[in-house]
């Protein structure tokens, strides 16, 4: 009996869940994403998440109201790029060009930028799975902030694949290539950082 228990405990774990699957979640408190079709639990950000984060968004934020070119938006936000891969990525950004994306309760496709900082318990998802998935669907320029070593590498997407495009360690200056113009220190960055 027990070889069929674990047998069937086995199975269950293999199947790949859906979109529908994710909708039908116990509203438990608990945060997740679909990831290739396995549900990955996400725990809170830490602090320094949170800071870095806002510092980046306030950042963007006034660019874009200077200029008009799309929508920031940040997590938590489904952001569904197919029916086994849905998830939350810490700040997006959708161009004008490619808003029919924004739906009323979640984005259906693809955002033209996604930023993600690595926490202790997202680190191997956003720097390898994540990042495959955003490469395999398009995301045209891909951030991965890392607040322990301060540093930041921006991949942009030729043909297919990611290529890093920058890597700054604790200083100089990131500028996106989806936002033409935008630029941000690394000083405004990890403003705050104890």
């Amino acid at each position: 009996m027990r070889v069929k228990e674990r047998a069937a405990s086995y199975l269950a774990k293999s199947q790949r869940h859906t979109y529908q699957d994710y909708l039908n979640l116990p509203n438990d408190g608990k945060r997740y994403e679909l990831i290739n079709g396995e549900f990955v639990k996400v725990a809170a950000p830490f602090t320094i998440h949170q800071i870095l984060s806002g510092n980046i968004e306030e950042e963007i934020r006034a660019f874009l109201k200077q200029t008009q070119m799309g929508i920031m938006i940040h997590s938590p936000i489904d952001v569904v790029l197919s029916e086994t891969n849905v998830v939350q990525p810490d700040i997006i950004f959708i161009s004008d060009d490619n808003s029919n994306i924004i739906e009323e309760k979640n984005i259906k496709g693809t955002p033209d930028l996604v930023i993600e900082i690595l926490s202790p318990s997202t680190a191997y998802y956003d720097m390898i799975e994540k990042k495959e998935i955003y490469e395999q669907f398009g995301v045209k320029e891909y951030w991965i902030v890392d607040p322990k070593k301060q540093r930041v590498e921006i991949f942009e997407l030729k043909g297919n694949f990611f290529e890093l495009n920058q890597r700054l360690n604790s200083q100089g200056t990131a500028k996106s290539l989806i936002l033409q113009g935008f630029e941000i220190s690394l000083e405004n960055i990890f403003f705050f950082i104890v």
